[in-house]
């Protein structure tokens, strides 16, 4: 039986840009709460090319973090992504249900979607957070 840790710990894939601040991910328990992802690059730059392109980068951004503790989008259970411009998002529905099958497969978590009015950096379409559960076997120890 894996022991988890006491306290949380941050999860910070250090293929991602270095937080300061803040944490990707915290891992408690089994529990991976999935910090707030822009479409930052890894050179913290928001990717150009609109909101498709933008749920790319914000949702490969929480994956990343999610595979560093050892989880899978099968894991997630929740998902929140808050948007500046809803009828945006919801025209470019079908390149988005695309772009998420690409990279999670056909799992859906519970979801929400909010409307914003700003979000941390201006350029910023959407920031995606969510919550995971990963098992045991699958568990990873983070740093």
């Amino acid at each position: 039986m894996p022991v988890h840790p006491l306290a949380p710990v941050p999860v910070n894939p250090a293929s991602l840009a270095a937080p300061s601040g803040y944490s990707h991910g915290t891992l408690s328990g089994n529990t991976l709460y999935l910090g707030g992802q822009t479409a930052l690059d890894a050179d913290m730059r928001i990717v150009p090319g609109g909101i498709v392109e933008q749920f790319r980068q914000a949702f490969s951004n929480v994956l990343t973090t999610l595979a560093e503790a050892g989880g899978v989008p099968e894991d997630l259970v929740s998902i929140t992504i808050y948007l500046t411009d809803v009828p945006d998002y919801q025209a470019h529905g079908r390149e988005i249900g695309r772009v998420w099958r690409e990279l999670a497969g056909p799992v859906y978590p519970a979801m929400a979607g909010i409307g914003t009015t700003a979000l941390w950096q201006p350029e910023a379409m959407i920031e995606i957070l969510g919550v995971a559960v990963i098992p045991d076997e699958r568990l990873r120890p983070v740093r």
